[in-house]
């Protein structure tokens, strides 16, 4: 249970929540029309701060229905958007994807995995190596990418792969930490996720990825826990 009295009703964990995918939707949608930030920016301020309330709904103990509940809702509005302008701050970067669809889709798949099997650090390994570590892959990779080259017609550069990388191990690093203390499984576990991520970001195209990489890492680092564990 919470430390905090005051937020022991159900429908006010899931107000907080709302509140914080509001703000940040909000923000991008004002960004959008009244600014002239780069909408793949805008983009990323979504991708990266939405992604924050896994962390949220753990901290919470949000239950898992809600959390499917608000995916479905999401992947719903995610596909309208793209035929109709619902959300134009966020679908406006010029370029075929379906990586709103799919992030809104990897949400409820690891929160009906990991809240079910009540493992909830898992679910936020792998939403956060998707908002972390893609997000500001794709921003460094943009800004400071020198040095490119192509997967499969798709064109990356090493300094986005390498930021990919190490912001995956951080954050699977941190994560790992926090449930498990300072063991040598937590850094085997987290470089492992690290390397995998970054090739499956690597080798993903229409937005596949933003399913690809958090549902991966999140099996990835689960199995991996569990096989390391069991070897001792």
């Amino acid at each position: 249970m919470s430390d905090f009295p005051f937020i022991s009703s159900l429908w006010f964990k899931i107000a907080i929540a709302a509140v914080w995918v509001g703000a940040i939707v909000l923000t991008a949608e004002l960004l959008h029309r009244y600014t002239t930030t780069d909408p793949e920016k805008i983009r990323k301020v979504v991708h990266i701060g939405t992604g924050q309330v896994i962390l949220l709904a753990w901290w919470l103990e949000i239950p898992a229905w809600v959390g499917i509940t608000a995916s479905i809702l999401a992947s719903t509005i995610a596909l309208l958007s793209y035929k109709f302008p619902i959300l134009p701050g966020i679908n406006s970067v010029g370029r075929k994807s379906l990586g709103t669809f799919f992030y809104a889709l990897s949400i409820g798949i690891l929160v009906a995995w990991f809240w079910h099997i009540q493992q909830p650090q898992y679910a936020a390994i792998g939403i956060l190596v998707m908002t972390w570590g893609d997000g500001l892959a794709a921003l460094i990779g943009q800004k400071y990418g020198k040095h490119p080259y192509k997967v499969g017609g798709i064109e990356k550069s090493w300094e986005g792969s390498l930021t990919m990388t190490i912001v995956s191990f951080i954050v699977t690093s941190l994560i790992l930490l926090a449930v498990q203390g300072n063991i040598w499984q937590t850094y085997v576990v987290s470089i492992v996720v690290a390397i995998v991520a970054t090739a499956l970001e690597a080798f993903s195209k229409l937005g596949v990825d933003n399913l690809t990489v958090p549902v991966g890492s999140a099996a990835l680092s689960f199995l991996l826990i569990e096989l390391l564990s069991s070897s001792m």
